[in-house]
């Protein structure tokens, strides 16, 4: 072989080295979310931080306050009430009185937009008790951002998601219920992100109309 044939050879195969190096990089690069990705789906499970007594009190979340009887389908699932930490019998959290139920978690980011809206709403004199189950996210971080976002009405913790099952309706975040004075679950149908009390308290006269 002429030494320019040589020559030619000896590129051609550093260019072969320099293209699979590139690849490699490029593997592994690592990627961006989808756009619109934000607040759609969990993040991986992590480990949940210990709560403090002083997150809890800086929250200034209500008692978890059961009704005697509990509501329809959700018997003996059990959640721990913000307030507080003490479990308690979330079907008995949400009855006895009608009560708007707000499912939620905090990495997603409808949930946290409409919060401060469902905490309006509450204190409206003719507003119904409203009860937020935390799912799918640490309770550390449901208390801080409660306390961040100055929502104070009951909430309680579901890490294990069994209300998710109990509850009728579509498995998204945010989900709204209402529960009758006789214990009936209702889905606010079509699910809704709150972005003001008013919407709140449309969304519940309509779901509380006899049927």
């Amino acid at each position: 072989m002429s030494r320019l044939g040589a020559y030619r050879n000896e590129i051609r195969w550093t260019l072969v080295v320099l293209v699979f190096a590139v690849l490699g990089v490029v593997a592994l690069w690592p990627r961006s979310p989808e756009p619109g990705s934000e607040g759609t789906a969990p993040p991986p499970q992590q480990a949940s931080q210990p709560v403090s007594q002083a997150q809890r009190d800086a929250a200034a979340l209500a008692d978890c306050s059961p009704a005697p009887q509990p509501a329809a389908g959700l018997e003996g699932v059990t959640a721990t009430c913000l307030a507080t930490g003490e479990p308690v019998d979330l079907g008995k959290a949400v009855a006895g009185e009608p009560t708007l139920v707000n499912v939620w978690a905090t990495w997603c980011a409808p949930c946290r937009a409409e919060l401060p809206a469902l905490q309006a709403y509450s204190e409206q004199p003719d507003a119904i008790r409203v009860v937020g189950v935390q799912v799918e996210s640490g309770e550390a971080d449901g208390l801080d951002l409660l306390t961040e976002l100055g929502v104070h009405y009951p909430n309680v913790y579901d890490p294990a998601g069994r209300s998710r099952t109990a509850l009728p309706g579509p498995n998204v975040l945010p989900v709204s219920y209402v529960v009758t004075t006789s214990g009936q679950v209702r889905p606010i149908e079509p699910p809704t992100v709150f972005t003001s009390p008013e919407e709140v308290r449309q969304a519940v006269q309509r779901t509380l109309e006899p049927r």
